[in-house]
């Protein structure tokens, strides 16, 4: 039960990310101010929130990340991937604006299913963290 609700929680995110995508290629200058009210305070806590998750503790380890038997060092991945698209992604050139994040299963994000190498697990479900 919890893989097929970590399954149906990831499509739901997918297909969020792809209609804000398509909105931003397509919509009109009007409607983009909208979304962009709606939706950038939205994804900047989404962001905050998973950052939070992702902080080094007192030994610079990252307490999402390590398990018992494996300490992952500051900065993990999670880190990594916010600086290189949030930071660094600004000062680099254009990249293909064909959706170079998009899975390439060949199957319609409405029936997506689990692939290969697609993380599964604790991250599926990352619980809400507070506001502060």
């Amino acid at each position: 039960m919890d893989q097929i609700l970590g399954q149906v929680l990831r499509n739901a995110v997918w297909e969020r990310l792809d209609m804000l995508a398509d909105l931003a290629t397509r919509a009109d200058a009007q409607s983009l101010v909208s979304v962009a009210r709606s939706e950038l305070p939205r994804l900047t806590e989404g962001w905050r929130a998973m950052l939070t998750a992702h902080e080094p503790d007192e030994r610079g380890d990252c307490p999402t990340c390590s398990t018992r038997w494996h300490r992952c060092k500051a900065p993990c991945s999670v880190w990594q991937v916010a600086h290189e698209h949030l930071v660094a992604g600004g000062l680099a050139p254009q990249q293909d604006l064909h959706r170079p994040w998009r899975r390439k299963s060949g199957v319609p994000s409405q029936t997506r299913g689990t692939t290969q190498g697609e993380p599964t697990g604790r991250h599926a479900l990352m619980p809400q963290v507070a506001n502060h």
